[in-house]
């Protein structure tokens, strides 16, 4: 339990550096652009994207806490400068605890495709197939069930995507010197 507090302190201690705020809002930047130019809509309730890819850099290198405050303020963020549907705190909730879970399995831990797959398998079937279901459902009045089928193949194709995907960026960015101040996930 220790450990896990410290952690998370550490993670919170994240937002106290100058530079790490900077690079968050510089990542937001880029969230921002890639959600805008880089999705693929696929029907009302499916999208491809890229967009989440500077929230895994900030849960990777900040942590649970600063993850899951990033994912929030982006997710707010985003629905005030393109807004896709009606705000729904049920998704900005979503962002929130995917930047728990991202951070705390990532988190100054060694890059490892097991590590990786294990997040991805749970924000897949937790928050994207569960959540994400359960919020479509109460926004739109269709059936969980009805749309559960098309995300769960969705979500099971983007798993081993998303999986290399994220690995090989985690191994570039933990290679980036660490003259620039940041930790690239390292104790």
């Amino acid at each position: 339990m220790k450990k896990i507090i410290q952690r998370l302190k550490s993670s919170l201690l994240e937002l106290a550096v100058t530079r790490n705020v900077v690079l968050c809002g510089l990542l937001a930047a880029l969230a921002i652009i890639l959600g805008t130019v880089a999705t693929i809509n696929i029907g009302p309730y499916l999208r491809i994207g890229f967009s989440g890819i500077p929230n895994r850099i900030v849960e990777f290198l900040f942590g649970p806490v600063t993850g899951c405050l990033f994912g929030g303020a982006l997710d707010l963020l985003k629905f005030v400068i393109k807004p896709t549907g009606p705000y729904f705190f049920g998704f900005t909730f979503n962002a929130m605890i995917s930047g728990v879970i991202y951070g705390a399995i990532l988190y100054k831990q060694p890059v490892s495709i097991k590590r990786i797959l294990v997040a991805e398998f749970l924000i897949k079937t937790i928050v994207n197939c569960g959540f994400g279901t359960l919020w479509l459902s109460m926004l739109y009045g269709d059936a969980f069930l009805v749309l559960l089928p098309a995300r769960a193949i969705k979500n099971a194709v983007a798993l081993p995507v998303d999986s290399t995907i994220l690995y090989f960026m985690l191994t570039y960015i933990k290679k980036l010197p660490t003259s620039l101040g940041y930790t690239s996930g390292k104790q």
